[in-house]
């Protein structure tokens, strides 16, 4: 009878599911999954909001967990997750694979009646997106939260600044030019911690 068939993993702590995982262990990496799977899921799904990209995001960074495992230098393993999640879905917010509703969403979420208790990260998500539409320029900034927070349309968006729709288009362009440069680096900062 081998050591892994009459250990209980559930009562190990993560720092010695870490060594073992680095050993080689099946079983430690399982445990890992079953501790963490739900609830990496639950903070990019905070994020997103699409079921089939957030499992797609965790299952990858449990493939790249398991074949890293001999050179990961990790010291705790749920920072380490939810970091690497959040680099993730930044990832995949910068190439612009979210669905058109993602802005919807987030003007939802904005609202303080309707935050929940485990969205840390929709609120880091939406601090993140404040803080690029506060530089961008004035102009720029009026036609981007008139299209992504008001929800007008290019023409009511020119009528309402006495512009032309064409220019509402280009200003919309640079914007989320801007946004995707701007997620390129938090993306690089996120890098740093994994």
């Amino acid at each position: 009878m081998n050591l892994a068939s009459i250990m209980n993993y559930n009562d190990l702590q993560d720092g010695e599911l870490l060594l073992r995982l680095c050993d080689n262990d099946q079983n430690a990496f399982d445990e890992i999954y079953r501790r963490y799977w739900s609830f990496m899921y639950q903070s990019a799904y905070n994020i997103l909001r699409e079921r089939e990209a957030c499992r797609d995001i965790v299952q990858e960074l449990f493939i790249w967990l398991w074949e890293n495992r001999a050179n990961l230098n990790i010291l705790s393993i749920k920072p380490y997750l939810m970091v690497a999640v959040k680099f993730k879905v930044a990832n995949y917010i910068k190439k612009g694979k979210v669905r058109s509703s993602f802005f919807e969403q987030l003007k939802k979420i904005e609202e303080p009646y309707e935050l929940v208790e485990d969205s840390l990260e929709v609120k880091e998500m939406m601090q993140i997106i404040d803080h690029f539409i506060n530089q961008l320029p004035e102009k720029c900034r009026k036609v981007f939260i008139l299209s992504r927070r008001e929800h007008l349309t290019n023409k009511e968006i020119a009528d309402q600044l006495n512009i032309s729709v064409k220019t509402v288009e280009n200003q919309m362009t640079i914007a989320l030019r801007k946004l995707k440069s701007s997620l390129t680096k938090i993306s690089s900062i996120f890098l740093l911690f994994l």
